[in-house]
Protein backbone atom coordinates (compact mmCIF):
# COMPACT_ATOMS: atom_id res chain seq x y z
CA UNK A 1 0.00 0.00 0.00
CA UNK A 2 1.26 3.24 -1.21
CA UNK A 3 0.62 6.01 1.98
CA UNK A 4 0.63 9.51 0.79
CA UNK A 5 1.51 12.33 3.08
CA UNK A 6 0.78 15.26 0.99
CA UNK A 7 -1.95 14.78 -1.96
CA UNK A 8 -2.70 18.64 -3.32
CA UNK A 9 -1.57 19.49 -6.97
CA UNK A 10 -2.39 19.03 -10.62
CA UNK A 11 -4.15 16.17 -11.39
CA UNK A 12 -1.81 13.84 -13.75
CA UNK A 13 -3.83 14.98 -16.89
CA UNK A 14 -3.89 18.90 -16.24
CA UNK A 15 -0.10 18.82 -15.81
CA UNK A 16 1.49 21.33 -18.24
CA UNK A 17 4.73 21.21 -16.91
CA UNK A 18 7.59 18.74 -16.52
CA UNK A 19 7.28 16.30 -13.69
CA UNK A 20 10.58 15.23 -11.48
CA UNK A 21 10.23 12.36 -9.05
CA UNK A 22 12.76 12.42 -6.67
CA UNK A 23 13.21 8.92 -5.11
CA UNK A 24 15.08 8.48 -1.71
CA UNK A 25 15.09 5.37 0.90
CA UNK A 26 13.62 7.27 3.55
CA UNK A 27 12.16 11.00 3.82
CA UNK A 28 13.54 12.14 7.11
CA UNK A 29 16.06 14.69 8.56
CA UNK A 30 19.17 14.51 6.76
CA UNK A 31 21.94 16.16 4.35
CA UNK A 32 20.71 14.39 1.41
CA UNK A 33 16.74 15.14 2.47
CA UNK A 34 17.82 18.64 3.17
CA UNK A 35 18.84 19.34 -0.32
CA UNK A 36 16.17 17.71 -1.83
CA UNK A 37 13.78 19.58 -0.37
CA UNK A 38 15.92 23.27 -1.15
CA UNK A 39 15.44 21.40 -4.88
CA UNK A 40 11.73 21.78 -4.56
CA UNK A 41 11.51 24.70 -2.78
CA UNK A 42 13.94 26.90 -4.76
CA UNK A 43 13.42 25.67 -8.53
CA UNK A 44 10.50 28.00 -10.67
CA UNK A 45 7.38 26.57 -9.70
CA UNK A 46 6.38 27.95 -13.26
CA UNK A 47 9.24 25.24 -15.18
CA UNK A 48 8.77 22.39 -12.93
CA UNK A 49 6.41 19.74 -10.88
CA UNK A 50 8.01 17.24 -8.00
CA UNK A 51 6.75 14.26 -6.43
CA UNK A 52 9.16 12.86 -3.36
CA UNK A 53 9.08 9.17 -3.44
CA UNK A 54 10.51 7.17 -0.46
CA UNK A 55 11.06 3.14 -0.52
CA UNK A 56 10.22 3.24 3.06
CA UNK A 57 8.76 5.66 4.83
CA UNK A 58 8.28 9.24 4.77
CA UNK A 59 8.59 11.61 8.17
CA UNK A 60 7.23 14.56 9.82
CA UNK A 61 10.15 16.34 8.04
CA UNK A 62 7.89 16.67 4.71
CA UNK A 63 6.33 20.00 6.29
CA UNK A 64 9.61 21.65 5.62
CA UNK A 65 8.37 21.44 1.45
CA UNK A 66 6.74 25.01 0.90
CA UNK A 67 5.02 24.16 -1.84
CA UNK A 68 1.60 23.22 -1.74
CA UNK A 69 1.26 21.02 -5.25
CA UNK A 70 4.00 18.63 -4.26
CA UNK A 71 2.70 15.05 -3.35
CA UNK A 72 4.88 13.36 -0.71
CA UNK A 73 4.70 9.34 -1.50
CA UNK A 74 5.87 6.13 0.92
CA UNK A 75 5.99 2.51 -0.04
CA UNK A 76 6.76 1.33 3.20
CA UNK A 77 9.18 -1.22 1.74
CA UNK A 78 10.12 -4.13 4.40
CA UNK A 79 13.67 -5.04 5.07
CA UNK A 80 15.33 -7.24 2.38
CA UNK A 81 14.20 -8.07 -0.77
CA UNK A 82 10.53 -6.75 -0.99
CA UNK A 83 9.43 -7.30 -4.55
CA UNK A 84 5.90 -6.02 -3.26
CA UNK A 85 7.41 -1.99 -2.88
CA UNK A 86 9.06 -2.24 -6.69
CA UNK A 87 5.66 -3.17 -8.05
CA UNK A 88 4.11 -0.22 -5.87
CA UNK A 89 6.64 1.86 -7.28
CA UNK A 90 6.75 0.89 -11.20
CA UNK A 91 2.54 1.42 -10.77
CA UNK A 92 2.92 4.69 -8.89
CA UNK A 93 5.39 6.22 -12.10
CA UNK A 94 2.89 4.94 -14.71
CA UNK A 95 -0.18 6.62 -12.66
CA UNK A 96 1.99 9.83 -12.24
CA UNK A 97 4.26 9.78 -15.32
CA UNK A 98 7.30 11.76 -14.61
CA UNK A 99 9.07 13.34 -17.17
CA UNK A 100 12.30 12.66 -15.03
CA UNK A 101 12.82 10.04 -12.02
CA UNK A 102 15.77 10.87 -10.15
CA UNK A 103 17.35 8.65 -7.69
CA UNK A 104 19.75 9.33 -4.90
CA UNK A 105 22.48 7.12 -3.60
CA UNK A 106 22.95 3.28 -4.61
CA UNK A 107 20.22 2.26 -2.45
CA UNK A 108 17.53 3.16 -4.87
CA UNK A 109 19.94 2.91 -8.27
CA UNK A 110 17.61 -0.20 -8.97
CA UNK A 111 14.35 1.94 -8.98
CA UNK A 112 16.55 3.33 -12.14
CA UNK A 113 15.03 -0.21 -14.01
CA UNK A 114 11.53 0.38 -12.67
CA UNK A 115 11.73 3.96 -13.98
CA UNK A 116 12.81 2.42 -17.36
CA UNK A 117 10.05 -0.53 -16.84
CA UNK A 118 7.51 1.99 -16.13
CA UNK A 119 8.14 4.10 -19.22
CA UNK A 120 10.17 6.97 -17.83
CA UNK A 121 11.87 8.94 -20.34
CA UNK A 122 14.62 10.69 -18.54
CA UNK A 123 16.48 8.78 -15.56
CA UNK A 124 19.09 10.53 -13.52
CA UNK A 125 20.75 9.16 -10.34
CA UNK A 126 22.69 11.42 -7.58
CA UNK A 127 25.43 11.11 -5.37
CA UNK A 128 25.35 12.31 -2.57
CA UNK A 129 27.75 11.37 -0.01
CA UNK A 130 28.85 7.61 1.38
CA UNK A 131 27.17 4.89 2.61
CA UNK A 132 27.68 3.26 6.11
CA UNK A 133 28.04 -0.36 4.39
CA UNK A 134 30.46 1.27 2.62
CA UNK A 135 33.02 4.44 4.14
CA UNK A 136 35.69 4.08 1.64
CA UNK A 137 33.82 3.52 -1.70
CA UNK A 138 36.12 0.23 -2.26
CA UNK A 139 32.82 -2.46 -2.05
CA UNK A 140 33.19 -4.21 -5.15
CA UNK A 141 28.85 -4.94 -4.72
CA UNK A 142 28.24 -1.88 -5.08
CA UNK A 143 31.00 -0.83 -7.58
CA UNK A 144 29.16 -3.59 -9.92
CA UNK A 145 25.69 -2.36 -8.97
CA UNK A 146 26.54 1.31 -10.36
CA UNK A 147 27.93 -0.32 -13.40
CA UNK A 148 24.89 -2.78 -14.22
CA UNK A 149 22.38 0.40 -14.02
CA UNK A 150 24.65 2.79 -15.74
CA UNK A 151 23.38 1.48 -19.34
CA UNK A 152 19.78 2.52 -17.63
CA UNK A 153 20.80 5.91 -16.44
CA UNK A 154 21.23 9.20 -18.70
CA UNK A 155 23.27 11.57 -16.12
CA UNK A 156 25.53 10.81 -13.09
CA UNK A 157 24.97 13.89 -10.47
CA UNK A 158 27.88 14.24 -7.97
CA UNK A 159 28.07 16.69 -4.62
CA UNK A 160 31.52 16.99 -4.68
CA UNK A 161 34.38 16.68 -7.12
CA UNK A 162 36.16 14.45 -5.06
CA UNK A 163 32.86 12.07 -5.62
CA UNK A 164 33.16 13.08 -9.20
CA UNK A 165 36.55 11.57 -9.75
CA UNK A 166 35.65 8.42 -7.49
CA UNK A 167 33.10 7.66 -9.92
CA UNK A 168 34.97 7.59 -12.87
CA UNK A 169 38.07 6.38 -11.90
CA UNK A 170 37.45 3.89 -9.35
CA UNK A 171 33.33 3.23 -10.29
CA UNK A 172 34.21 3.51 -14.34
CA UNK A 173 31.24 5.73 -15.08
CA UNK A 174 32.15 7.71 -18.46
CA UNK A 175 33.14 11.04 -17.51
CA UNK A 176 30.57 12.15 -20.43
CA UNK A 177 27.94 11.54 -18.33
CA UNK A 178 28.65 12.72 -14.78
CA UNK A 179 28.19 16.02 -13.88
CA UNK A 180 28.75 18.42 -10.66
CA UNK A 181 26.16 20.48 -8.77
CA UNK A 182 27.98 20.93 -5.49
CA UNK A 183 25.13 22.02 -2.50
CA UNK A 184 24.23 25.66 -1.91
CA UNK A 185 22.94 27.11 1.30
CA UNK A 186 20.68 29.79 2.02
CA UNK A 187 22.20 33.05 3.29
CA UNK A 188 19.30 35.08 4.17
CA UNK A 189 17.99 31.91 6.28
CA UNK A 190 21.04 31.14 7.60
CA UNK A 191 23.65 33.90 8.38
CA UNK A 192 25.29 35.31 11.94
CA UNK A 193 23.93 36.77 15.05
CA UNK A 194 22.82 39.78 15.60
CA UNK A 195 21.47 39.60 19.17
CA UNK A 196 21.58 37.17 21.76
CA UNK A 197 18.01 36.29 21.56
CA UNK A 198 18.82 32.90 19.63
CA UNK A 199 21.41 31.87 22.66
CA UNK A 200 17.48 31.71 24.92
CA UNK A 201 16.96 28.18 22.63
CA UNK A 202 19.65 26.72 25.18
CA UNK A 203 19.41 25.08 27.94
CA UNK A 204 19.43 27.30 30.93
CA UNK A 205 22.43 26.21 32.50
CA UNK A 206 24.05 27.36 29.20
CA UNK A 207 24.87 31.23 30.11
CA UNK A 208 25.53 33.78 28.31
CA UNK A 209 29.21 33.49 29.28
CA UNK A 210 29.45 29.99 27.54
CA UNK A 211 31.66 28.84 24.58
CA UNK A 212 29.02 27.06 22.62
CA UNK A 213 30.76 24.20 20.62
CA UNK A 214 27.81 23.12 18.26
CA UNK A 215 27.59 20.29 16.03
CA UNK A 216 24.34 19.27 13.48
CA UNK A 217 24.69 15.36 12.18
CA UNK A 218 22.73 12.10 12.10
CA UNK A 219 23.96 9.80 15.02
CA UNK A 220 25.31 7.35 13.06
CA UNK A 221 28.64 5.37 12.80
CA UNK A 222 29.95 7.11 9.24
CA UNK A 223 28.98 10.52 11.36
CA UNK A 224 31.00 9.37 13.95
CA UNK A 225 29.11 11.59 16.33
CA UNK A 226 31.43 9.86 19.43
CA UNK A 227 34.42 11.28 18.26
CA UNK A 228 32.67 14.62 18.70
CA UNK A 229 31.71 13.86 22.00
CA UNK A 230 35.09 12.60 22.90
CA UNK A 231 37.15 15.63 21.95
CA UNK A 232 34.76 17.94 23.59
CA UNK A 233 35.19 15.98 26.74
CA UNK A 234 38.98 16.11 26.82
CA UNK A 235 39.13 19.65 26.32
CA UNK A 236 36.15 20.19 29.17
CA UNK A 237 38.11 20.41 32.40
CA UNK A 238 41.20 22.24 31.41
CA UNK A 239 39.25 24.85 29.63
CA UNK A 240 36.87 25.32 32.79
CA UNK A 241 40.52 25.59 34.91
CA UNK A 242 41.27 28.06 32.70
CA UNK A 243 38.13 29.90 33.39
CA UNK A 244 36.30 28.91 29.82
CA UNK A 245 32.71 27.32 30.46
CA UNK A 246 32.68 25.11 26.92
CA UNK A 247 29.72 23.54 26.24
CA UNK A 248 28.57 21.03 23.73
CA UNK A 249 25.27 21.24 21.78
CA UNK A 250 24.59 18.33 19.77
CA UNK A 251 21.57 18.72 16.88
CA UNK A 252 20.43 15.36 15.58
CA UNK A 253 19.41 11.84 16.31
CA UNK A 254 20.37 8.30 14.99
CA UNK A 255 20.51 4.80 16.08
CA UNK A 256 24.17 5.81 17.93
CA UNK A 257 21.97 8.19 20.02
CA UNK A 258 22.15 5.28 23.05
CA UNK A 259 25.83 5.32 23.25
CA UNK A 260 26.50 8.75 22.93
CA UNK A 261 24.04 9.38 25.61
CA UNK A 262 26.07 6.47 27.74
CA UNK A 263 29.53 8.10 27.27
CA UNK A 264 28.14 11.53 28.35
CA UNK A 265 26.36 10.30 31.37
CA UNK A 266 29.67 8.22 32.37
CA UNK A 267 31.50 11.70 31.79
CA UNK A 268 32.68 14.18 34.65
CA UNK A 269 30.24 16.40 33.97
CA UNK A 270 27.24 15.36 31.71
CA UNK A 271 25.25 18.38 32.27
CA UNK A 272 27.44 20.34 29.82
CA UNK A 273 26.18 18.34 26.78
CA UNK A 274 23.19 19.27 25.64
CA UNK A 275 21.64 16.19 23.13
CA UNK A 276 18.47 18.13 21.45
CA UNK A 277 17.41 15.42 19.08
CA UNK A 278 16.22 16.47 15.50
CA UNK A 279 15.22 20.26 15.32
CA UNK A 280 13.26 21.83 12.47
CA UNK A 281 14.96 25.24 13.77
CA UNK A 282 18.72 24.65 12.79
CA UNK A 283 18.89 28.30 11.49
CA UNK A 284 18.25 29.77 15.01
CA UNK A 285 20.24 27.32 16.66
CA UNK A 286 23.82 27.44 14.58
CA UNK A 287 23.62 31.54 15.63
CA UNK A 288 23.57 30.46 19.30
CA UNK A 289 26.58 28.50 18.59
CA UNK A 290 30.57 29.70 18.38
CA UNK A 291 32.07 27.28 17.11
CA UNK A 292 30.57 24.37 14.89
CA UNK A 293 32.23 20.75 14.54
CA UNK A 294 31.83 17.98 12.31
CA UNK A 295 33.94 14.50 13.22
CA UNK A 296 32.21 12.71 10.24
CA UNK A 297 34.18 9.63 9.30
CA UNK A 298 33.64 10.30 5.37
CA UNK A 299 31.48 13.63 4.15
CA UNK A 300 30.30 14.12 0.85
CA UNK A 301 29.32 18.30 0.56
CA UNK A 302 27.80 18.37 4.11
CA UNK A 303 25.47 20.55 3.98
CA UNK A 304 25.40 21.44 8.13
CA UNK A 305 29.36 22.65 7.27
CA UNK A 306 27.24 25.28 4.28
CA UNK A 307 24.82 26.17 6.65
CA UNK A 308 27.44 26.76 9.64
CA UNK A 309 29.78 28.97 7.31
CA UNK A 310 26.89 31.03 6.32
CA UNK A 311 26.37 31.55 10.06
CA UNK A 312 29.53 32.69 10.41
CA UNK A 313 31.17 30.13 12.55
CA UNK A 314 34.60 28.97 12.37
CA UNK A 315 34.19 25.14 11.26
CA UNK A 316 36.61 22.34 12.75
CA UNK A 317 36.04 19.17 10.52
CA UNK A 318 37.28 16.18 9.74
CA UNK A 319 39.89 15.97 6.50
CA UNK A 320 38.11 13.96 4.25
CA UNK A 321 35.94 14.32 0.76
CA UNK A 322 34.26 17.02 0.23
CA UNK A 323 35.67 19.00 3.32
CA UNK A 324 38.20 19.51 1.48
CA UNK A 325 36.61 21.61 -1.11
CA UNK A 326 34.49 23.72 1.81
CA UNK A 327 36.70 24.44 4.44
CA UNK A 328 40.08 27.04 3.62
CA UNK A 329 42.44 25.67 6.51
CA UNK A 330 43.87 28.55 8.64
CA UNK A 331 40.70 30.69 7.39
CA UNK A 332 37.70 30.15 7.32
CA UNK A 333 38.47 26.66 10.05
CA UNK A 334 40.82 23.63 10.51
CA UNK A 335 40.64 20.15 9.13
CA UNK A 336 41.94 17.16 11.11
CA UNK A 337 42.35 13.60 10.47
CA UNK A 338 38.62 11.13 10.79
CA UNK A 339 38.49 9.29 13.77
CA UNK A 340 41.58 11.37 15.85
CA UNK A 341 39.96 12.95 18.83
CA UNK A 342 42.99 14.20 20.12
CA UNK A 343 43.46 16.03 17.13
CA UNK A 344 39.42 17.06 16.62
CA UNK A 345 40.10 18.42 20.62
CA UNK A 346 43.04 20.24 20.37
CA UNK A 347 41.53 22.09 17.25
CA UNK A 348 38.27 23.45 18.78
CA UNK A 349 40.71 24.28 21.91
CA UNK A 350 42.27 26.48 19.39
CA UNK A 351 39.17 28.00 18.73
CA UNK A 352 37.39 27.73 22.04
CA UNK A 353 40.45 29.94 23.85
CA UNK A 354 40.74 32.71 21.23
CA UNK A 355 37.62 34.93 20.49
CA UNK A 356 39.41 37.30 17.97
CA UNK A 357 40.19 33.90 15.65
CA UNK A 358 36.79 32.84 16.27
CA UNK A 359 35.54 35.80 14.77
CA UNK A 360 37.99 36.24 12.20
CA UNK A 361 37.52 32.59 10.50
CA UNK A 362 33.81 32.59 10.80
CA UNK A 363 33.58 35.83 9.26
CA UNK A 364 36.08 34.59 6.57
CA UNK A 365 33.45 31.26 6.24
CA UNK A 366 30.31 33.29 5.32
CA UNK A 367 32.10 35.29 3.03
CA UNK A 368 33.43 32.53 1.38
CA UNK A 369 29.58 30.62 1.23
CA UNK A 370 28.29 33.92 -0.23
CA UNK A 371 30.68 33.94 -2.80
CA UNK A 372 31.09 30.19 -3.68
CA UNK A 373 28.22 28.24 -2.37
CA UNK A 374 24.51 30.40 -2.97
CA UNK A 375 21.53 28.75 -3.41
CA UNK A 376 20.81 30.85 -6.37
CA UNK A 377 23.73 29.01 -7.90
CA UNK A 378 22.52 25.51 -6.92
CA UNK A 379 19.38 26.43 -8.42
CA UNK A 380 20.56 27.36 -11.71
CA UNK A 381 22.68 23.83 -11.94
CA UNK A 382 19.85 21.95 -11.56
CA UNK A 383 17.01 23.73 -13.94
CA UNK A 384 20.19 23.30 -15.91
CA UNK A 385 20.12 19.45 -15.40
CA UNK A 386 16.24 19.09 -15.95
CA UNK A 387 16.03 21.11 -19.01
CA UNK A 388 18.53 19.68 -20.92
CA UNK A 389 17.02 16.25 -20.31
CA UNK A 390 13.73 17.67 -21.45
CA UNK A 391 15.27 19.48 -24.32
CA UNK A 392 16.95 16.26 -25.35
CA UNK A 393 13.17 14.50 -24.79
CA UNK A 394 11.81 17.24 -27.15
CA UNK A 395 14.07 16.81 -29.75
CA UNK A 396 13.73 13.68 -30.05
CA UNK A 397 10.30 13.13 -29.98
Amino acid sequence: MISVEQKEGLATGARARPLIAHVLFRFDYGGLENGIVNVVNGLPAGEFDHAIIALTEASAFSTRIRRADVRVYALNKKPGRDLGAYKRLWSLLREIKPTVVHTRNVGTLDCQLFAWLAGVPCRIHGEHGWDTHDPDGTNRKFHLIRRLFNPLTHTFVTVSDDLKKWLIERVGIPARKVMQICNGVDTQHFRPRASDADRQLLPADFTPASIVIGSVTRLTEIKDPLNVVRAFLAIRGPMRAAGHDVRLALIGDGPLRGAVEAAVRESADPNSVWLAGSRDDVAALLRAMDIFVLGSQREGISNTVLEAMASGLPVVATATGGNFELVERGVTGELVPPGDSPELASAIHGYASDAARRRAHGAAGRARAERLYSLGGMMNRYTELYSMHCKRLTETA
